[in-house]
């Protein structure tokens, strides 16, 4: 288990805004998460898809950071996507409600995809 996670942004055609984390998402991870959600939110980002495809290791605290962001998200009315979560962490991301205001998507693009069909949560 490492301290250190990667956040990066990026914008795909104008659909949705990708924040990539690399690494664990647990207590250290807080800043990182809060400062991109809160980055793409100010820059009026309406569509934001979480992507865990390299991502290993997400603990309690890890799961309240997301709670967070999911709860702010409502508030502003914006789509919250998970993309490329293990099945175990999809299971947890279940378990703990997460999926009643973010949907789960394999990738990235199955993510893009739902949307341009007006899905999405």
């Amino acid at each position: 288990m490492s301290d250190e996670i990667q956040v990066s942004i990026r914008t795909l055609g104008g659909v949705a805004t990708v924040i990539d984390l690399v690494g664990d998402v647990t207590t250290f991870a807080e800043e990182a998460i809060n400062q991109a959600y809160q980055g793409v939110s100010s820059d009026g980002a309406v569509n934001i898809i979480f992507n865990f495809r390299e991502n290993d290791y997400i603990n309690s605290a890890g799961i309240a950071i997301l709670i967070g962001v999911v709860t702010e998200a409502r508030k502003r009315e914006q789509k919250l996507l998970m993309t490329g979560l293990s099945a175990h962490f999809q299971k947890i991301f279940r378990m703990v409600g997460l999926t009643q205001y973010a949907d789960l998507y394999p990738s990235v693009d199955d993510a893009i995809n739902a949307l341009k069909n007006g899905k999405g949560s």
